[in-house]
């Protein structure tokens, strides 16, 4: 891991739901709490190879930050999730690719917006009798 990708201290600003990231090489960042939680590490969200569309974290915050040795922290969400480690290298990672996720992130809630938009609705017929199977 590179000197860049190590985060040497986080506050998390409660009214504004952003996460302020330092850098062990003087850089710094901001991540939104919606941001984070959408993209969490965890199984639950990453799948296996399918990372799941995680939706309605508008207003989702952070509820505690957990140490998880040296190497990452634990984010806790107001919401109940709290599985998955955060790495160092994983919070970069998404602050240097957090416009192309976002984006991203964006389309496949359109998808799945217009998805759930044109399911076909099914009529049934009161006069006939009930289907048996």
């Amino acid at each position: 891991m590179t000197k860049a990708a190590v985060v040497r201290k986080l506050h998390y600003h409660r009214r504004s739901k952003q996460l302020e990231l330092h850098f062990a090489d003087g850089s710094s960042a901001t991540l939104s709490a919606e941001f984070l939680r959408v993209h969490s590490p965890s199984a639950e969200v990453q799948g296996h190879g399918k990372p799941v569309l995680v939706v309605n974290k508008q207003a989702v915050g952070i509820e505690r930050l957990e140490p998880s040795g040296h190497y990452g922290v634990r984010i806790c969400f107001d919401d109940g999730h709290q599985a998955g480690i955060y790495r160092w290298a994983y919070l970069h990672q998404l602050v240097t690719e957090q416009a192309r996720l976002w984006q991203q992130y964006q389309q496949r809630l359109a998808t799945a917006k217009a998805q759930q938009d044109n399911v076909p609705i099914r009529f049934i017929d009161a006069s006939a009798p009930p289907h048996r199977d």
